[in-house]
């Protein structure tokens, strides 16, 4: 009984995770399965672990296995991981419960929780962070900063030059900013030309 109570807490769990906050905030179908699988999948095994004579070792290497397997076979965004790595914690964590354990199910809404909190879109939601590549060549990261700002109207916190072609005339960058406006002066600079953003 105590087996099948675990059970419904992981599920209810998931399913506040992944149809409670990941798709209402990000709206990627696929990666629904994924989670869903993972946690569902994840749970067996450490069910099956945790009634068998088989080191904790196994089991936590086990996790390990599936966490790279699936990491490797698609890109996902870092956001993407920390609902994943949920999932799959999600389902460990009811699987290796023998009883109902407050400090398991504690754990289990803590996870929940801190998704729920950092990836919340009222959290920093000024701030943005995007690659360009800019239709002239430039190494001055002061530059970039004053002309970037103009053309973004947006305060710039970082800027990384990825890739400077001096015979093809462009720039790759990496550039975190945030809305929250310009600085005084910004506008007297000459705005920055890109010829795509990410």
């Amino acid at each position: 009984m105590d087996i099948v109570t675990m059970i419904a807490i992981d599920i209810a769990a998931i399913a506040v995770l992944v149809f409670g906050l990941y798709f209402p905030r990000h709206r990627r179908k696929d990666l629904v399965v994924a989670f869903l699988t993972v946690n569902v999948g994840v749970l067996g095994v450490a069910l099956v672990l945790s009634n068998a004579s088989i080191s904790l070792g196994v089991g936590l290497g086990l996790f390990g296995v599936l966490a790279i397997i699936r990491l490797r076979s698609a890109v996902i965004r870092q956001h993407e991981i920390a609902y994943y790595f949920a999932a799959l914690a999600l389902g460990l964590l009811a699987g290796l419960a023998t009883t109902i354990d407050p400090l398991f199910i504690g754990m289990m809404g803590l996870i929940v929780f801190a998704l729920f909190v950092g990836d919340h879109p009222r959290l920093f939601a000024s701030y943005r962070m995007q690659t360009m590549r800019l239709d002239y060549a430039e190494t001055d990261e002061a530059a970039l900063t004053a002309a970037l700002a103009a053309t973004l109207g947006a305060r710039i916190h970082r800027v990384t030059v990825q890739h400077v072609d001096f015979s093809k005339k462009f720039t790759d960058i990496e550039v975190r900013y945030s809305l929250n406006g310009a600085p005084s002066g910004a506008d007297r600079h000459t705005p920055v030309r890109t010829h795509e953003g990410a």
